[in-house]
């Protein structure tokens, strides 16, 4: 299953609390293919076939097919100085 660093945690819950949600939502990863990668969104919930993974209070829902691409994959993120944030995966040691 995907895992996050610390520093994507913390990401991905800046990202969420900027957006108003009704819930406590997450971060959707959505698989577009090969050509595309990865497609990150922000969510209020869960579809209903996401596997949701969960790390210090961040959480980030995975389509199916993203679940299977990224299960030995770690989520980090580099956080600079204007608030951007840039997203990398690594494969699992």
């Amino acid at each position: 299953m995907l895992t996050l660093t610390t520093t994507a945690a913390e990401a991905v819950k800046t990202i969420v609390s900027q957006v108003p949600l009704t819930v406590d939502g997450g971060v959707r990863i959505r698989d577009t293919g090969p050509e595309r990668g990865f497609e990150l969104s922000v969510a209020e919930t869960p579809e209903p076939d996401d596997t949701i993974v969960e790390t210090d209070g961040a959480r980030v829902f995975l389509d199916t097919s993203a679940a299977a691409a990224l299960d030995d994959r770690v989520l980090d993120a580099e956080l600079s100085g204007d608030g951007s944030v840039r997203f990398a995966l690594a494969t699992r040691a």
